[in-house]
């Protein structure tokens, strides 16, 4: 499965408003869609995550991920902060491209991990993160994976 079959537009927020490493997971987690109780426990899961490392992987970009009983399918939403923002990334470096990755505890297809794989393979293209930072609508984004993401 190919990463832009994963998204939708409605899954793509081009500017965050987010000041706060908290308040852009729960931005990110906001995009799904889910119920109120449903987005605090996943809130609080990739809460717990974050503290055990950093999903800033460097680059400008951060793969926030769990699994949680919350979703019955993998879910993925991205969002961009032109300003950027210190979210404890590897290497040091202001994260302005946020990749959220939501899976259920037992997937039949398996594809946490492979999609983990891919998005961090795609965002480290050297020209990637500044195909990302130029885009200016939400097609734009969709269409970006549709051309480049494995």
């Amino acid at each position: 499965m190919r990463l832009r079959e994963l998204f939708s537009a409605e899954t793509v927020k081009l500017e965050l408003e987010s000041e706060t490493k908290d308040d852009t997971l729960r931005e990110l987690v906001g995009l799904l869609a889910l119920d109120r109780k449903s987005e605090g426990v996943l809130y609080k899961t990739l809460k717990r995550r974050e503290n055990l490392g950093s999903t800033g992987i460097g680059k400008g970009t951060a793969i926030p991920h769990c699994r949680s009983l919350v979703v019955n399918r993998l879910r993925l939403a991205y969002g961009r902060k032109s300003s950027g923002l210190d979210f404890n990334a590897i290497d040091a470096a202001p994260v302005h491209n946020f990749f959220l990755i939501i899976a259920p505890p037992l997937e039949v297809s398996n594809q946490y991990l492979p999609v983990l794989g891919k998005i961090a393979q795609f965002a480290k293209e050297p020209d990637v993160p500044r195909l990302l930072s130029e885009l200016d609508s939400v097609d734009g984004f969709l269409e970006l994976l549709e051309r480049r993401a494995p």
